[in-house]
């Protein structure tokens, strides 16, 4: 599992911040195959958190995967990234 803590400044309304979570969510969703949310800031305009999770028999893989979707998250935002993690459970 992976998260990025986001900086949206540009995003200046809950509905604004849900417009670009959305569109950023659905591409990821679609590259890599893997499930992605918000969970956490959800109640303030301009900061983000999304988890993005893969299910792999093989933990190198599961690794690589999400590395690959959070360095995509990071080179696609309207913003700036904060804080990365990538942990295998």
């Amino acid at each position: 599992m992976g998260t990025v803590e986001l900086h949206l400044p540009d995003v200046g309304s809950l509905k604004g911040k849900r417009h670009v979570l959305k569109g950023l969510k659905e591409k990821v969703r679609a590259r890599f195959e893997v499930a992605v949310a918000e969970v956490d800031h959800h109640d303030i305009w301009q900061r983000a958190t999304l988890a993005v999770a893969c299910v792999s028999h093989d933990s190198r893989h599961a690794n690589e995967v999400v590395s690959k979707a959070v360095d995509f998250i990071e080179g696609n935002v309207e913003g700036y990234v904060t804080d990365i993690s990538v942990e295998i459970l």
